[in-house]
């Protein structure tokens, strides 16, 4: 998994370049929150799976570059919002003080806000067709809402048990909906095929409960500094995460299965070296 590692960190690296050119200007403390959340570090996920899936299917990575940085923009805002007080309450974000300790609560608020709009200014000044400008509004404008509901249900079932179906949902729209954006993003860039797009949907929807299910793993696993926020914090706040509903060892097999799954949507399109084949794998083994 080290060449997955390596590739994943020079393409998120060759992102922030990308991602530079749309930074907001002026030295207002908005502006200035939005540029720290922005380029606060990161794996680039969304971004990569964007241009990943747009390459896959015969575009150039270029084409998906404008559309990687709209779910970048949309990303980085869930994370500045979702560690204020009256959300999750975190101190840290990607091993150094989230937004509203370093700007204050009402800056890292508007910051966020200003980084929604962002992204639609992104996606109305790409040069796609105005209907795949429209569908790319609407893929991730319906992502970002699905988003919102996860959160919420996230905050509405803090300390109250539920079942394996409703935590399944909460994670498929929680963390699942920008990850099937972005390859559904990537997957308009390159004029996929109705069959591509539906093989990119499946994958992401493993990907995306794999990828909650992991960062549940991890939190009663790496320690804080590993992790560059606070581990522990979803079972003293009394979260429910894979592993209080199913414990460790079987949260662990259930990561297992959805790794296989998510690589056999994708069977019938990329090869076992490809990055979109190897990363569900590497995400059984990543440590942050």
């Amino acid at each position: 998994m080290n060449n997955v590692t390596a590739l994943l960190k020079e393409q998120a690296e060759r992102f922030e370049h990308t991602l530079e050119q749309y930074l907001p200007g002026g030295e207002s403390v908005v502006a200035q929150a939005m540029r720290y959340s922005l380029m606060g570090g990161g794996k680039r996920i969304r971004p990569v799976l964007a241009q990943a899936f747009c390459a896959l299917f015969g575009g150039r990575p270029e084409d998906a570059a404008p559309l990687a940085v709209a779910i970048e923009l949309v990303h980085c805002y869930s994370l500045v919002h979702d560690d204020l007080p009256c959300m999750d309450n975190d101190d840290m974000r990607r091993g150094r003080p989230a937004c509203h300790k370093q700007f204050g609560e009402q800056a890292a608020l508007l910051a966020g806000s200003a980084m929604l709009c962002e992204a639609l200014l992104v996606l109305h000044n790409t040069q796609l067709q105005a209907e795949c400008r429209c569908e790319a509004v609407n893929i991730l404008m319906r992502a970002s809402i699905d988003m919102i509901e996860g959160q919420w249900q996230d905050l509405s079932y803090e300390s109250v048990a539920i079942t394996r179906a409703q935590l399944e949902e909460m994670n498929a729209l929680k963390t699942g909906a920008l990850l099937r954006a972005a390859c559904e993003l990537g997957c308009l860039a390159a004029g996929a095929s109705e069959d591509q797009m539906r093989a990119a949907r499946q994958y992401a929807a493993q990907l995306g409960l794999l990828f909650q299910l992991t960062d549940d793993i991890l939190d009663v696993t790496a320690s804080s500094e590993t992790l560059g926020k606070t581990a522990g914090k979803d079972a003293a706040a009394g979260k429910n995460t894979w592993v209080s509903l199913l414990g460790l060892p079987a949260a662990q097999q259930f990561a297992h299965e959805l790794a296989a799954a998510a690589q056999q949507a994708i069977a019938g399109y990329a090869d076992a070296e490809h990055l979109l084949y190897q990363l569900p794998q590497w995400l059984l083994t990543r440590n942050n």
